[in-house]
């Protein structure tokens, strides 16, 4: 690019302050150039990105934002930031005017207050960063958390919502903001903000085990953490990015973020690992003295705000740390999440008590319990020759039967208390039927293989009564591999086997039981994952030495055996058995 050019470039980069909104104050933010004018390609436009914001194109869209490094005032964030949050809607969009009518419905009236907003109970007073908000847009940043509040009660402890929230304000107006906020909070595919203090424990210990198997960075950190413990540096590994880094380089991160998810904080959060060990590792440098001198945590946190690389270096590092794909994370994430769950158990310990962490029957969950013993209650059917499972209770065969239906209602609520804690909070749905929908496989996979997840029920003939709650969708049965083959087993650690009569139990899988036993660091044999298996002819529950739930194409005969996925005995005494009836429930808004 010619001097005069650039030049000319330079003087009217201060008029680019104008991209921000009226409730930012451009004066104390930096403008970071990556690399010298005409070194690399032309940066995308929203309108160049556009066409990428579709199902079959996110791997495009992905490597798109990780390379165009645009500046922090560029206008493009105004229209990409909230494309890439709409990409995470669950539902149906918002109606325009939505916001406003909750802003009324909350404060009465749609003017800013002049006293402070009290802000919902999951915030904490140190998560409020404004970043370069006016005191006016801290308003506005404290009113959106305060409606999300109200809308969202599951939330129960967010440390990045507030942080998240003012980000986004920086680059749109506050019904724009409330909408993305809206979307992240409720997506499904993907996690972007921890709503519980378990799940925000589960985070950083998740951080904690990547980091010690893909950033040899952890063993020095560990070293250097002295008598405080790493644990306490990992607990805070989200504010090196949120609170710590500059503005610009987390205007980046989030750039990635939006689109990816809580992934890209793993990786930024490993990325500064490797940076700070580099810089660090040799005693005579500033960082090695910092770490002695005041302590790891506090070095770290100057380390961040003083961060030596450009954003480009920061997201380069961090997108290049091989063998930490989504799957690996998930893996850990979940194996982590049912770690501390067992110790809850098993020690009586509470991370917190809520609505969305204690695992037990809430107000909520007891309504959707009470519509379940509406629906899941064995009757015997006028129209029919047979018993049906379940049917809306109370009913004329169970009135001389109160004792049974108290029973079955206890039973159910055992039931609920298996379930995860965030499915609990969702109304169950009867998907699928054979009483109704006939004896199919065929049907069975067009009335449910989309829901996630889904709870089976099955009364055999002998009037047993067991089932499997099943995390994955069953539509996964046609994934295929990265050589185009398609996967014979799928799911996750978080399927369960239960019996609830005669005998009331639930079969966890396997690993469960050695993440309790401290020993989730030892890899579980292949034959011990196998947790969901389906094509047309059959349907599989659980694998290794045997299947524990099997089922024909006709869902007629079935057979149940011991197997090592889930350690469980055979779940009826004769091995074999005839299906009565089998029901399939789905959760509404999972």
């Amino acid at each position: 690019m010619p001097s005069a050019m650039l030049s000319a470039v330079l003087e009217e980069e201060p008029d680019l302050y104008e991209a921000f909104p009226p409730h930012v104050d451009p004066t104390g933010i930096t403008i970071l150039t990556d690399s010298p004018p005409g070194k690399k390609a032309p940066l995308k436009t929203f309108e160049e990105v556009q066409p990428l914001l579709q199902p079959g194109r996110k791997r495009e869209l992905k490597l798109l934002i990780r390379e165009n490094s645009w500046p922090i005032n560029s206008p493009v964030r105004a229209a990409l930031w909230p494309a890439l949050c709409r990409q995470h809607q669950h539902g149906k969009s918002m109606l325009d005017g939505f916001y406003w009518d909750m802003v009324t419905q909350v404060f009465g009236t749609v003017e800013l207050p002049d006293k402070p907003i009290m802000l919902p109970p999951f915030v904490e007073a140190t998560h409020c960063l404004g970043y370069h908000l006016t005191r006016k847009g801290r308003a506005v940043a404290d009113r959106v958390v305060s409606v999300l509040g109200y809308a969202c009660p599951d939330i129960t402890y967010s440390p990045s919502l507030y942080p998240i929230t003012a980000a986004l304000l920086h680059f749109m107006p506050e019904e724009e903001c409330y909408h993305c906020m809206a979307s992240l909070v409720a997506s499904k595919e993907k996690m972007f903000i921890t709503q519980t203090k378990l799940l925000n424990e589960v985070t950083w210990k998740t951080v904690m085990q990547i980091a010690k198997k893909h950033a040899s960075a952890a063993q020095h950190l560990s070293r250097l953490s002295g008598a405080i413990g790493p644990e306490r540096i990992y607990a805070d590994w989200q504010w090196w990015i949120l609170a710590a880094l500059p503005f610009p380089h987390l205007v980046r991160v989030l750039d990635c973020f939006f689109h990816e998810g809580i992934k890209v904080f793993y990786r930024v959060a490993l990325a500064i690992l490797i940076l700070f060990h580099k810089h660090s590792t040799n005693q005579n440098s500033e960082w090695y003295a910092e770490a002695t001198k005041n302590g790891v945590d506090h070095a770290i946190d100057k380390f961040c705000r003083n961060m030596p690389a450009s954003p480009t270096k920061l997201l380069r590092t961090a997108f290049s740390i091989r063998a930490l794909s989504s799957q690996y994370i998930s893996r850990v994430f979940i194996k982590t999440e049912m770690t501390l769950k067992s110790k809850q158990v098993i020690t009586g310990a509470r991370l917190v008590r809520s609505r969305s962490s204690d695992n037990l029957p809430t107000s909520q969950s007891q309504v959707n319990i009470q519509m379940m013993s509406h629906t899941l209650t064995i009757r015997e059917s006028p129209r029919t020759s047979h018993k049906a499972l379940w049917f809306p209770f109370p009913n004329a065969v169970f009135r001389d039967k109160e004792q049974h239906s108290s029973d079955l209602r206890q039973k159910l609520f055992t039931l609920w208390s298996w379930l995860p804690v965030r499915i609990t909070m969702y109304q169950p749905v009867l998907l699928y039927t054979t009483e109704e929908h006939g004896c199919s496989l065929t049907t069975f996979y067009v009335r449910v293989e989309h829901h996630e997840p889904t709870l089976l029920m099955i009364k055999t003939c002998n009037n047993e009564v067991f089932g499997a709650y099943c995390s994955t969708r069953w539509f996964e049965r046609n994934q295929k591999d990265e050589r185009g083959n398609r996967q014979a087993y799928f799911g996750t650690g978080e399927t369960f086997l239960f019996s609830l009569y005669p005998e009331r139990a639930k079969y966890p899988w396997v690993g469960c039981a050695a993440l309790a036993d401290g020993k989730g660091d030892e890899r579980v044999a292949h034959g011990s994952e196998l947790f969901m298996a389906a094509d047309s002819k059959m349907i599989t529950i659980g694998g290794g030495d045997g299947q524990a739930i099997w089922m024909d194409e006709n869902i007629r005969f079935g057979k149940t055996d011991r197997c090592s996925t889930f350690n469980n005995p055979p779940l009826c005494p004769s091995g074999d058995f005839e299906i009565r009836v089998l029901e399939v429930y789905g959760f509404s808004g999972a």
